[in-house]
């Protein structure tokens, strides 16, 4: 399989929470930074969406700059919208991955170190629904977790430049 098959065969600490997903989705983004770099802003998650703030934030700005969070621990606040906690951790692992509920749907992001202080930033999101809540659910995560990733990678990068 090609480079970007690669994510699809790895075991995602998601998988443990929904047994027979309807939806499984997976993406991926390369990040010029270290893992020691990326993880900060994904475990800032916590704060913001780092999508389309517009649309997911309800028109806040995710913070731009490293707010010095805490690890995060299970059991805690996934993310904020316009401020406000929703769903929950339900694993982590510092420095390697991240794994939350929200909205019925389970993600986890997944940091591997390649090599020339590189990191592959990898997401994979699985529900059980109906085949219209999952349809609307993927078309979603096509367009707002694009835009987390590559928003994610440029911070990352920028605060290691």
């Amino acid at each position: 399989m090609g480079r970007h098959r690669r994510g699809h065969r790895r075991s995602y600490p998601c998988d443990d929470f929904v047994a027979a997903p309807t939806l499984r989705a997976w993406r991926g983004v390369r990040v010029d930074a270290p893992t020691a770099a990326v993880w900060p802003w994904v475990a800032q998650v916590r704060l913001a969406p780092y999508s389309y703030d517009w649309i997911d934030n309800l028109g806040r700005r995710s913070p731009r700059r490293l707010a010095g969070l805490p690890e995060p621990t299970v059991g805690e606040p996934f993310t904020a919208v316009g401020g406000r906690p929703q769903g929950r951790i339900l694993s982590v692992d510092p420095g390697q991955q991240l794994t939350g509920g929200i909205m019925g749907a389970v993600m986890s992001y997944v940091l591997v170190p390649v090599a020339d202080d590189t990191t592959r930033l990898l997401l994979k999101v699985v529900m059980r629904a109906n085949r219209a809540v999952a349809f609307g659910a993927c078309v979603g995560d096509l367009v707002m977790a694009r835009r987390q990733l590559l928003n994610l990678k440029q911070l990352a990068e920028h605060s290691t430049a």
